[in-house]
């Protein structure tokens, strides 16, 4: 065959090839025994331990559902587990019988070795010879055959299709096999009558990634927990290839909101926590580009929106309740869904789905589920069983209540469970997956009935692929036909199948074990009343209601299952976010204060280091002994305030004392409810009572002021005389000045020599002799000339 071309060596012989089959079918017969040099025993064919050595592993399986005419080719490697090199070897193909339920099918799949009495014979051809295996070195094969070569059934049918190996050792030299591989091969080759209609959920979800915190920019850019969520965007991520793959499948897409408004948040600039502050994200393009390749595959397909954050109802339903409250969060995450779906994708989403953990449900999980306004619960078969059964039933079951429950499929919805990186792995599950799809159409030909496949909510990127490859692999429509959610929750339910929802005690120990513990509620109480009385005082609550709201409602999801620690220290970044922006409006503390006298004012400062204002809140002061000392006449008072961003406020309250002694005195911040804001804070005052000697000495104080005016004035007084007796005198040397200068004229006719002299000095000088200023009526008389004037009459 061209196919064993890689393989080296010449290989056993026609007639030794005969022989060889000729004992697989029975080795224990005495005369076949007779030939062999060394006889095995009778149970040889049968034993598994043996038909181990050689690791076969099917790599690919190509068609995967045959139709006549096709050729099947089957690839993989064989590797020596054993001690000794093998010698002398055959790889054979073994296909059928045809298996006639779906119990078979797991029958086969988890059979380990080669039985003679539940395997088929190998197949006359193609072959391929092997003259030596050496132990660990792996070899790889490939074998093809027609399918008019593989006898199969014209009707169609499930098979199984092994992969065998037979050969020698050099401490048992005969013929026997030493290692097989089954898988399963699916062939119909016209479509059935009545297709079975199959959904399945695409689901996009991720865990938390944003915190509470947001920066202290314009943008008020969200603050990531890390750069994480980035990776799974990346091309060849985990969301990148559930977004790739699933374009070109006809499947339903499941979306938590919280993914997309992450991603969003990411576009439209972030910042990633940074030891103790935060960093400028760097992946906003990666984003843009995802969520624009997202809204492209949606387009035109159904789309069912999980609440905010996929809340981990089966928690929430089994300790959440315990805490008063912890509904409203479901509530809330159920309500943000639509919008949040319809604004990103701009597609109209199905918000009345519930999706329990693995689909595992009890009477409390529904109550939740519907607490919120879920009319559809996706529940799976290993929870809602349908033990009397002998086929699949249709998916859609109503419970009571104008519930539906969808029950998905356990066997196909956990197929790609696992590790899928492995080509023989991956393989393997979508040949079962295909073989489990025709043997349910097969159950009930003559009926159409609706599966529904919901498989896990985070898939790894093999395990998408291998989801991929199973979807594709059914989209010939010879036995199944694609089917939305929506329309297969609204299908014909089977009056046959069960509708009782199991009791509470049924619910898997497993599943419980990794349930949110009811600390983690309380945890959300607390923050959650927090946020109720903060939000009241803000100018502008949606500035931090949304941030810290949707990280409460994060708090909840089902991502945190196996995360216990993780899940715990992102409630405690959540509580500390809230708490700093709480205490950022505070009470300045105040010292120790004294009261002397009867009334005074008692000043109380509030400080906001927030960005916004803060209004509506009430400042009271309350004293602890109203007889000693009352606060605006009572033992309390209240003042209304309102505090600027970035600024202090001192509110002053009046107090009276009414005896001597010390009082504490207590200030506390309070919503316009009567609500407690923040911590109070607590003074004392001292008050101190006017008594006779306190009087006498404020009295000797006012005496001696008093004293000391009198004697001020007097020093005054006597230099205001003092001063009035100066000028007098200047007065009288001026007029005698004057009377001088009004004989000037006479001593002139005379021939007195001086007078020029003297005159001019006079009227050069504006000032007396003393220094005071000269009387300018002085010069002005002088000038007049008047034969009548004083100097003519003190002449005379």
């Amino acid at each position: 065959m061209a196919e064993a071309a890689a393989f080296q060596g010449t290989g056993p012989s026609p007639a030794r090839r005969w022989l060889r089959r000729t004992l697989t079918v029975a080795v224990g017969a005495p005369l076949l025994a007779g030939l062999l040099h060394n006889p095995a025993p009778a149970q040889a064919a049968a034993d598994t331990s043996v038909s181990r050595t050689v690791d076969v592993a099917i790599d690919t399986l190509t068609p995967s559902a045959p139709v006549e005419g096709d050729t099947v080719t089957v690839t993989g490697t064989l590797t020596n587990r054993g001690k000794r090199t093998i010698t002398d070897a055959t790889v054979n193909l073994r296909v059928g019988p045809r298996m006639d339920s779906r119990s078979e099918i797991d029958q086969v799949a988890r059979r380990k070795g080669f039985r003679s009495d539940s395997d088929p014979q190998p197949l006359d051809a193609p072959e391929i010879d092997i003259a030596s295996l050496p132990v660990g070195v792996p070899r790889d094969f490939r074998i093809s055959v027609p399918v008019s070569e593989l006898d199969l059934d014209d009707e169609g049918g499930v098979y199984q299709l092994g992969v065998s190996l037979t050969g020698q050792t050099s401490d048992a030299r005969w013929d026997r096999v030493l290692g097989i591989e089954r898988t399963f091969l699916p062939y119909q080759p016209e479509p059935t009558a009545k297709r079975t209609q199959l959904t399945y959920l695409w689901p996009l979800i991720s865990s938390a990634h944003i915190s509470a915190d947001t920066a202290s920019d314009d943008q008020q850019s969200p603050v990531f927990q890390d750069d994480d969520l980035a990776e799974e965007l990346r091309p060849g991520g985990r969301l990148d290839e559930m977004v790739s793959l699933g374009k070109d499948l006809p499947v339903t897409w499941v979306i938590d909101p919280d993914l997309l408004a992450s991603v969003d948040a990411m576009a439209n600039g972030y910042r990633v926590k940074d030891g103790t502050g935060h960093a400028a994200g760097t992946e906003a393009k990666l984003a843009e580009r995802w969520l624009g390749q997202l809204e492209a595959a949606v387009q035109g397909r159904k789309v069912v929106a999980l609440p905010f954050a996929d809340p981990d109802l089966a928690s929430l339903a089994h300790r959440g309740k315990a805490v008063p409250g912890s509904l409203k969060h479901l509530q809330s995450a159920t309500a943000l869904a639509g919008s949040t779906v319809e604004t990103i994708l701009h597609v109209q989403p199905a918000t009345d789905f519930a999706w329990p953990v693995d689909g595992a449900v009890d009477p409390s999980i529904m109550a939740v589920a519907t607490s919120a306004g879920a009319r559809k619960v996706i529940a799976r078969s290993d929870s809602i069983k349908d033990d009397d059964l002998s086929y699949t039933p249709t998916a859609a079951r109503p419970i009571g209540g104008g519930t539906t429950a969808v029950v998905s499929d356990a066997e196909l919805s956990t197929a790609f469970q696992g590790d899928m990186v492995r080509a023989e792995t991956s393989t393997l599950a979508v040949q079962e997956f295909l073989a489990q799809t025709l043997a349910i159409t097969l159950e009930q030909p003559q009926d159409r009935r609706s599966v529904v496949v919901a498989p896990q909510r985070q898939p790894s990127v093999s395990q998408a692929q291998a989801m991929a490859a199973a979807v594709r692999g059914l989209g010939a429509k010879r036995w199944t036909e694609p089917l939305d959610l929506v329309a297969a929750a609204a299908a014909k339910p089977d009056p046959d199948a069960t509708t009782a929802v199991p009791r509470t005690g049924q619910y898997p120990k497993k599943l419980r074990a990794t349930e949110l513990p009811v600390d983690a509620f309380r945890d959300m109480k607390t923050t959650g009343d927090e946020l109720d009385d903060f939000k009241v005082i803000l100018s502008e609550p949606s500035r931090v209601v949304p941030p810290i709201g949707n990280a409460i409602n994060r708090e909840m999801s089902t991502s945190w299952r196996g995360r216990t620690a993780e899940a715990a220290i992102y409630r405690v970044d959540v509580q500390d976010v809230l708490q700093r922006l709480t205490k950022s409006v505070v009470l300045v503390d105040k010292s120790d204060l004294t009261l002397s006298g009867r009334s005074a004012t008692i000043p109380v400062t509030v400080q906001n280091k927030l960005l916004q204002d803060v209004e509506g809140l009430v400042l009271r002061l309350t004293s602890s002994n109203g007889t000693r000392l009352k606060v605006d006449g009572d033992t309390s008072a209240e003042l209304p305030i309102t505090v600027r961003a970035g600024h202090s406020q001192s509110v002053k309250f009046p107090a009276s004392a009414n005896a001597n002694g010390q009082v504490s005195m207590t200030a506390q911040l309070y919503t316009a409810d009567g609500t407690p804001y923040g911590t109070s804070m607590t003074f004392s005052v001292k008050v101190s009572e006017m008594t006779p000697t306190v009087m006498l000495v404020i009295a000797g104080g006012v005496l001696l002021l008093v004293l000391a005016g009198v004697r001020m004035y007097s020093q005054r007084k006597r230099l205001a005389a003092r001063a009035a007796e100066a000028e007098a005198e200047a007065d009288a040397r001026a007029e005698a000045e004057t009377e001088a200068e009004g004989k000037a004229p006479e001593h002139a006719a005379a021939g007195t020599a001086e007078a020029p002299a003297a005159k001019d000095t006079t009227e050069g000088d504006t000032t007396d002799g003393a220094g005071h200023p000269s009387d300018p009526d002085a010069d002005t008389g002088s000038e007049s000339g008047d034969p009548s004037g004083p100097g003519e009459k003190v002449d005379r």
